[in-house]
C-alpha cells in the first residue's frame, strides 16, 4: 500500500503539524481512512462541511455544474454566481455581496472596502481596529489583523493599519479609536482563539459606538456564520446587524468558497477597485447555493440548537464527573472545554485512537465543531469516546 504520509513529508511544505490518519472518504458526519477505518468527524474540515461529508445535493449540484461550466472570466454574467448572491442578499440584512475563493480573501475585501469607505467618507480614515485573540486569515494583510502574536511574529514589520485590543472590552474599542479609524472589526465568538464568548451586551455597546463615530462595523463571520450557532448568521444571536459581513467555511459545504456582504451604504467600489480571477467560480458558486438553500429550506439552524443544547449539556456533565475540566463554551456546535492543564494533544490522540476526529485549539483546550446535521446518537458516541479517553487520562 502506498506510504501516503511519507510522501506528503518529501513533497509538500511544512507548513502544519499533520494528524497521523491519511482520510480518503467521507459520508456525513463518518470518515474513512486508507486501511478502512472509520471516524467520526467532529472538526468538519475546520467548520467546512455544514451538511457533512459528500452531501447528496451537494454532489449533484457540483456533478451537474461540472458538465455545464466551470469557470468564466468574472466580466461576464454566470447564472450560478447571481443565484447564489441573491439568495444571501434575501436572507440577509445585508444589500450587496461579492463572491471570492475563500474566509481569507473574504477577509482582505471586507478591509478593503472599510479603507475606500474611509478614503470617500471619513477624510481619508483608513485604520481598522481588532480583537486581541481573533483570527482572520493568513495573508501579510490579515496576519496583522489577526490579534495573536504567534501568527505575527514571523513576519514582521506587519502591514500597518490594524489595532489590537482587548476583546469583550468596549472601552478598549474607544480609547483606541481615533481620526483614522475607519472600522472596527469582530469575530462575535472567537474560533481559533479558543471559542471564547463575550458578554451578552457586548456587540450592541460596539455598534453603538461605531454608530455615534460614524464607523463601519465589520462581522467576520467565517466561522459562525451560516448556521453554525443556531440561527443563520451569529449576529441575529446579539441583536446586531453588521455594515459590512464576511462568510466562507460552511457556505460551501466543503467547497472553497468565500464572501463580504455590504449594507448599500457601505458598497462603495467602483470598477476595477476589487476583483478575482476565480472568484463567483461556477462549480463552487452552485455547490454553495445547494448547501445554503438546503440549509435554509430545512431549518438546519433549528437542528443544530437542539444538537448543541444537547451537546452542551453532555459536556457539563463531563465536567461534573472530571475535575481536570475548568470550562465549557460556545453556542450552537461551535464549542470547547478547556482543561487545568496542557492536556489537550493527549487527548485529542486518544481519541483519534478510539475513533473520533476533534481539533485541540489550544494546547489546554478541544474545540468541537461538527456538521450541522449531526444527530444526539452520534453526539452521545463522541462524548462516550470522550468520557473513555478522560478516564485513562486522569486515573
Amino acid at each position: 500500500m502506498t506510504d501516503w504520509q511519507k510522501l506528503d513529508k518529501k513533497y509538500f511544505m511544512n507548513t502544519v503539524e499533520r494528524i497521523p490518519v491519511t482520510l480518503v472518504r467521507g459520508e456525513g458526519a463518518w470518515v474513512w481512512d486508507d486501511s478502512g477505518r472509520e471516524y467520526l468527524d467532529f472538526v468538519a474540515g475546520w467548520a467546512v462541511n455544514s451538511l457533512g461529508h459528500c452531501h447528496p445535493v451537494v454532489v449533484a449540484a457540483i456533478t451537474e455544474q461540472a458538465k455545464t461550466l466551470l469557470q468564466m472570466s468574472p466580466k461576464y454574467y454566470t447564472v450560478p454566481q447571481i443565484r447564489l448572491a441573491e439568495l444571501l442578499v434575501n436572507n440577509s440584512c445585508l444589500d450587496r455581496v461579492y463572491i471570492g475563493n475563500s474566509g481569507l480573501e473574504a477577509n482582505e475585501g471586507a478591509v478593503k472596502l472599510a479603507r475606500r469607505y474611509g478614503a470617500l467618507k471619513l477624510n481619508g480614515a483608513y485604520e481598522v481596529i481588532t480583537t486581541i485573540g481573533s483570527f482572520h486569515g493568513r495573508s501579510l494583510a490579515m496576519t496583522a489583523a489577526t490579534g495573536q502574536t504567534k501568527y505575527q511574529e514571523p513576519y514582521s514589520p506587519l502591514s500597518f493599519g490594524f489595532t489590537n485590543v482587548e476583546y469583550n472590552n468596549i472601552e478598549a474599542i474607544k480609547v483606541a479609536t481615533t481620526e483614522n479609524t475607519c472600522a472596527v472589526m469582530l469575530e462575535l465568538i472567537q474560533g481559533e482563539g479558543g471559542v471564547n464568548v463575550p458578554d451578552e451586551d457586548y456587540p450592541k455597546k460596539v455598534r453603538e459606538w461605531c454608530d455615534e463615530k460614524g464607523l463601519l462595523l465589520i462581522l467576520d463571520e467565517i466561522q459562525t456564520g451560516i448556521g453554525r450557532l443556531g440561527t443563520l448568521f451569529g449576529h441575529q444571536q446579539f441583536g446586531v446587524e453588521p455594515d459590512i459581513m464576511t462568510l466562507a467555511k460552511g457556505l460551501g459545504s466543503g467547497v472553497p468558497i468565500g464572501a463580504f456582504m455590504a449594507k448599500e451604504k457601505a458598497s462603495v467600489f467602483t470598477p476595477g477597485e476589487h476583483g478575482s480571477t476565480f472568484g463567483g467560480n461556477g462549480l463552487t458558486c452552485a455547490a454553495s447555493y445547494a448547501a445554503l438553500k438546503f440549509i435554509i429550506d430545512n431549518n438546519i439552524a433549528g437542528n443544530v440548537q437542539k444538537a448543541g443544547k444537547y451537546l452542551t449539556d453532555g459536556l457539563n456533565n463531563l465536567q461534573q464527573k472530571y475535575g481536570c475540566i475548568t470550562d465549557v463554551r460556545g453556542r450552537g456546535l461551535l464549542q470547547a472545554i478547556e482543561f487545568d492543564s496542557d492536556i489537550g494533544q493527549d487527548v485529542l490522540t486518544a481519541c483519534l485512537q478510539n475513533g473520533l476526529l476533534i481539533n485541540c485549539v489550544k494546547p489546554n483546550a478541544l474545540r468541537f465543531m461538527p456538521p450541522l446535521i449531526i444527530g444526539n446518537e452520534e453526539i452521545d458516541r463522541a462524548l462516550d469516546i470522550l468520557d473513555r479517553v478522560l478516564s485513562g487520562l486522569t486515573d
